[in-house]
């Protein structure tokens, strides 16, 4: 099939690559270059990259409502748009010029966490299953019928190591749904279940407050890992803070850092190992050499949520 392919981040190049395997992509959709570092650097974005040496055509509208991009994408008549983690609005209008329509690979099992950031409020929310939906976009956030769901568990996994090997296999599965969509033979059923919305995070979403219990300590510093990056209060500062392990150690007070070869801090229940910190201002450590610099009054994080 002719398809155009709409995606941004890196987590989108191994869908570029495996449809490509079986299809002619005649464009790429990704968001135009951005400010990147101190300097502001004007970046194209990892699709875009990888496109332009692959010798595909590369658009980088700023919306997609007008009648310059409603035009191009009429004249490349494509059989159908592959979207994965692509990132502007597609109006009602653009839905119908692809013969398919426009089919998107989402990282949740739908309708659970519809929105920009599924595998980050998946894994913070304790969810022990996520996985992959290929769904048709209509005119809702993520509201279309769906092709296919694929389930994978988190077991243990910071959410940049999900997204990795959700791209992957997402890949496939999206390669899969494409193949069957050119043949005749998938068709989409209606959402079910309990919707959950999943906006955009920033770093004021990323804060741990030790005094939760353990387990949602460990599973929001996974789900906030790498990005927007989990962090606390410190004495006035914020420190970020590395991945943790539940122990079964009590009787720490919640926030307190017990020093030594293994660093321990105490939450509302057992403590957790803590693995590495960045201090504000300085290079990331390993949490047993940050915590051998302490003062005997300086040996607690803040307790209470200060999410400024």
């Amino acid at each position: 099939m002719r398809i155009i392919f709409a995606g941004t981040p890196a987590t989108a190049l191994p869908a570029l690559e495996r449809l490509r395997q079986d299809h002619e992509i005649i464009a790429v959709l990704t968001r135009a270059p951005a400010p990147v570092g101190r300097k502001k650097v004007l970046t194209p974005s990892p699709v875009h990259h990888v496109a332009e040496k692959l010798g595909i055509e590369v658009l980088t509208p700023q919306s997609l409502r007008g009648d310059e991009i409603t035009q191009k994408l009429l004249s490349l008549a494509p059989d159908a748009v592959a979207v994965v983690a692509y990132g502007l609005l597609i109006p009602e209008a653009l839905l119908t010029i692809p013969t398919h329509g426009w089919i998107n690979l989402h990282y949740s099992l739908l309708p659970r966490w519809r929105g920009a950031a599924p595998v980050q409020y998946a894994i913070a929310a304790g969810d022990e299953m996520t996985g992959t939906s290929v769904f048709q976009i209509e005119k809702g956030l993520d509201t279309g019928p769906v092709f296919d769901m694929e389930k994978q568990e988190i077991a243990g996994r910071t959410a940049g190591e999900m997204l990795d090997l959700l791209s992957l296999t997402g890949a496939e599965q999206l390669a899969r749904v494409f193949a069957g969509l050119e043949k005749g033979e998938v068709h989409s059923q209606p959402q079910e279940g309990d919707v959950t919305i999943a906006p955009q995070m920033s770093t004021r979403d990323s804060y741990i407050d030790f005094s939760c219990p353990a387990n949602v300590v460990d599973a929001r510093i996974r789900g906030y890992s790498p990005e927007p990056g989990p962090w606390t209060m410190f004495h006035g500062q914020r420190i970020k803070l590395g991945t943790v392990q539940v122990t079964s150690v009590s009787g720490i007070p919640a926030g307190m850092i017990v020093p030594g070869n293994i660093v321990r801090v105490g939450t509302g229940t057992t403590a957790v190992e803590l693995s590495d910190v960045t201090p504000a201002g300085k290079k990331t450590m390993s949490a047993a050499a940050w915590a051998r610099g302490l003062t005997a009054e300086k040996l607690a994080f803040t307790i209470k949520e200060d999410n400024s």
